[in-house]
C-alpha cells in the first residue's frame, strides 16, 4: 500500500485512546475505518463523527469475533488490514491478583489479537495480500513492579507477532509489532492520575507510526517498530 485511499481497516479497541487516533488517521487518509469495540454506543458515536462504520466486538468471544469479521466482509468485500489495538491491564502485585484476572488480561491482549488474526487471515491469504499490525508495548521489552499480567500477554503478543510475521510472508501478509510507549490516553491517566504528562506521547504520533507501516511499498515488510516518547521512563 502506497496508499491508504478505500483501504478497509478494521480496528479492535478503536472507539478511544490509541484506537480512535488510528481511525481519525484512517479517516484523513481517506480509508475505510471500521471502529470496532466492546462498547458500541462509543463506537457508533466516533463513527457518525468521522463519518465511517462501527460494529460491536469482543475480542474474546469468537462469535463475536467471527461476528465483525463477517459484517465487514459483507460490507466491504475485503480486509486490507487488522490493527489489534484492544487492551486491558490490571496492576497489582502478583500475592494479590486474582487469578480471573489474570486470566482476562490475558483473554483481551493475546487470546484476542489471536482470535482476531486467525479470523481475517483466510481471507487475506486468498486475495494474496493484507496486513495485521499488533499493538504491543514496552512491556514486551522491560518489566515492572505489579504488572505480571500485563507483560505476560505482551511479551505473548510479541512473540505471536513475529510468528504470524513468518506465516504471513509465504502469502503475501505482512504482520508487524508496533512496540509503543507510554501515550497521554485514559488506558494511563484513568489510572494513574497523577503521572507526568511530559513523560507520555500523544496517541496521535503512535497512529502516524502505525500510517508509516501501512503504507510501505507491496515488497516491504516491517516486522517490528519501536516508538517511544523523548522522556519514556521504562525505556533506557
Amino acid at each position: 500500500m502506497h496508499t491508504l485511499k478505500d483501504k478497509v481497516v478494521l480496528v479492535t479497541g478503536g472507539a478511544g485512546g490509541l484506537g480512535a487516533a488510528i481511525c481519525r488517521m484512517l479517516v484523513f487518509e481517506r480509508a475505510c475505518p471500521v471502529v470496532a469495540d466492546l462498547c458500541l454506543e462509543k463506537a457508533q458515536t466516533l463513527a457518525a463523527e468521522i463519518e465511517c462504520c462501527a460494529v460491536a466486538l469482543d475480542v474474546t468471544d469468537e462469535s463475536s469475533v467471527r461476528q465483525a469479521v463477517d459484517l465487514t466482509l459483507e460490507r466491504y468485500g475485503r480486509i486490507d488490514a487488522l490493527i489489534n489495538n484492544a487492551g486491558v491491564d490490571v496492576t497489582q502485585p502478583i500475592d494479590l491478583m486474582a487469578v480471573s484476572d489474570f486470566n482476562s488480561v490475558l483473554d483481551v491482549n493475546l487470546r484476542g489479537p489471536f482470535l482476531m488474526s486467525q479470523a481475517v487471515f483466510s481471507s487475506m491469504k486468498e486475495r494474496g495480500e493484507g496486513a495485521i499490525v499488533n499493538i504491543v508495548s514496552t512491556a514486551a521489552k522491560r518489566a515492572w513492579a505489579d504488572a505480571s499480567a500485563y507483560h505476560a500477554s505482551k511479551w505473548g503478543l510479541l512473540g505471536l507477532s513475529h510468528a504470524l510475521h513468518v506465516e504471513g510472508r509465504r502469502c503475501g501478509i505482512k504482520v508487524t509489532a508496533v512496540i509503543a510507549g507510554g501515550m497521554q490516553t485514559p488506558f494511563l491517566t484513568n489510572r494513574f492520575p497523577d503521572i507526568d504528562l511530559d513523560t507520555l506521547q500523544l496517541p496521535e504520533n503512535v497512529a502516524n507510526s502505525v500510517r508509516f507501516v501501512l503504507t510501505q511499498p507491496m515488497e516491504t515488510v516491517i516486522p517490528e517498530l519501536t516508538v517511544i516518547p523523548m522522556k519514556e521512563t521504562s525505556w533506557p
